[in-house]
């Protein structure tokens, strides 16, 4: 099923990223960073089926080769922390061809990025474990007509209310930085992450295909569900070898939670629109002159077994007794209901309901903060254990970048899928937690399972509020079959307005 996933990032020296080591990783390919001497070689990945470099038309044509786009851009890039690349990776929906997949990144990239003079440098990759996605990187300095870099920003003084420059304490002027494009702006993250569901959602229609991706968040959407965490291919592969993994079974009480739930709003509404048409239909039905009062549900149900008895009366003895002790079970059980409840007329049904409903969404609201957490926990403990774990390996690389180039190189390349690990463990924990000097893993761990022992609870109160729904239900065709023989015209009218209605 086609799903949405886009990310946005930034490549910057500051962290430690090489643009020509990212485009090497993408492309499957080997390159030379000509800013620091280091080969990158990614021949021997696997799973990239595509890749393609799209220019504006006043870019040079030497940008059509990777490693001198890239190469260009690191050697401009004069400062430690320069922002060397945007990249954007996204899921491609498993409806389309390959050909159809390339073609929806072609326009994707061509419309938001390429037109606005941006070089790209696009990568598909796909390993057949049913994650096709796509990398982007984007230059983020523009080109002038000459198809030499230009500018990023320039200094503007700050002015007073009398249009001077502002005189700050060491003897300067006081500056503030404009942006000379509109890459920057914080509104684009929205729009492109829009325009690539609008996109693929065109190219799935053309593909005849009736799934579609939203970009927007399930409260955006008015979807009142959990939303799933997003499983990422190492756990995709283990939970297709049959390996359950902790996102898997997240993922698995999500789905069963949001079930159960939409199938409780959904038997209550339905419940609550009978009630209604009841009422209704009750308050104009001819009867002597006195005030409309709600049916005694009590009544309705004596009044169902005498219309059971009468109509069992064709049978055989033994299939009436039979039938009289389980209209008698059914009666007991609606009776007892009634009576744990308080409940004796419709209108106090109807507050039941409305309160039955009520308690299921406070549940549920609950249960989403608690998934929330437990997803930001899981985060949490996935990282610092690689950050723990890889930290070693992390500083005798550290020990070997003064000198002994050759033997950096070599040992980086053989841990490699290591160092990448703690690189993005330690990029997440800054990015989340104020200190990482002490990770509390076992608290963290601690907290997971004191959620996921609350959520199986609340599960259960669900549960819970389903069977006394499904209780409801079989009131309901009680009262709907004692209505009908005691006063047909009732009926008759709920039909009519239910059918004026529609």
């Amino acid at each position: 099923m086609a799903i949405y996933h886009c990310n946005i990032s930034i490549v910057s020296r500051g962290k430690g990223k090489s643009a020509v080591a990212a485009a090497a990783y993408r492309s499957g390919e080997k390159l030379t960073n000509e800013w620091d001497g280091m080969t990158h070689d990614y021949t021997r990945k696997g799973g990239v089926v595509h890749t393609e470099i799209m220019l504006p038309p006043h870019a040079p044509p030497s940008f059509s080769d990777r490693s001198t786009l890239w190469n260009s851009v690191e050697l401009y890039e004069k400062a430690g922390n320069a922002q060397l690349a945007r990249e954007i990776d996204a899921a491609l929906p498993i409806e389309l061809s390959r050909e159809e997949q390339i073609r929806l990144v072609r326009e994707y990239c061509s419309s938001q990025f390429v037109s606005k003079g941006m070089c790209v440098d696009f990568a598909i990759h796909d390993t057949d474990s049913g994650n096709p996605h796509c990398h982007i990187m984007l230059t983020m300095r523009p080109l002038d007509e000459r198809g030499a870099w230009a500018a990023k920003s320039k200094k503007e003084y700050d002015l007073d209310e009398n249009g001077e420059r502002i005189r700050l304490p060491s003897g300067r002027y006081k500056t503030h930085k404009v942006d000379l494009t509109s890459w920057n702006d914080k509104g684009n993250a929205l729009l492109w992450r829009k325009a690539w569901a609008d996109i693929s959602n065109s190219y799935l229609e053309r593909a005849g295909s009736t799934e579609r991706i939203d970009h927007r968040s399930n409260a955006e959407r008015g979807i009142d569900e959990i939303p799933t965490v997003h499983m990422g291919v190492a756990a995709c592969q283990m939970e297709k070898k049959g390996i359950a993994t902790e996102k898997g079974e997240l993922n698995r009480a999500i789905c069963k939670s949001n079930r159960l739930i939409k199938e409780i709003r959904a038997q209550i509404d339905n419940l609550k629109e009978w009630i209604a048409g009841l009422l209704a239909a009750w308050e104009t039905a001819p009867r002597k002159p006195q005030p409309p009062k709600s049916p005694n549900l009590a009544n309705l149900l004596m009044k169902y077994l005498s219309v059971q008895r009468e109509k069992s009366r064709k049978y055989s003895q033994s299939w009436q007794h039979q039938h009289a002790a389980d209209e008698l079970k059914t009666i007991s059980q609606a009776a007892n209901y009634l009576a744990e409840h308080g409940i004796s007329t419709l209108d106090e049904l109807d507050a039941s309901l409305s309160s039955v409903n009520e308690e299921a969404f406070s549940i549920r609201e609950g249960m989403k903060t608690a998934e929330q957490r437990m997803k930001k926990l899981q985060k949490l403990i996935e990282n610092g254990e690689n950050y723990l774990q890889y930290k070693p390996i992390h500083a005798e690389l550290k020990k070997l970048k003064n000198g002994w180039m050759n033997k950096r190189d070599k040992y980086e390349e053989a841990h490699r899928a290591e160092l990448t690990l703690w690189n993005a463990a330690s990029r997440y924990l800054h990015a989340n937690l104020t200190d990482i000097k002490t990770l509390p893993i076992s608290e963290w761990k601690q907290e997971y399972a004191d959620l996921k022992a609350q959520r199986d609870t609340d599960y259960t109160k669900l549960k819970a509020a389903r069977a006394e729904v499904a209780e409801l239900q079989k009131i309901r065709k009680c009262v709907d079959i004692a209505l009908k023989a005691e006063q047909p015209e009732l009926t008759q009218n709920r039909t009519k307005r239910h059918d004026i209605d529609r």
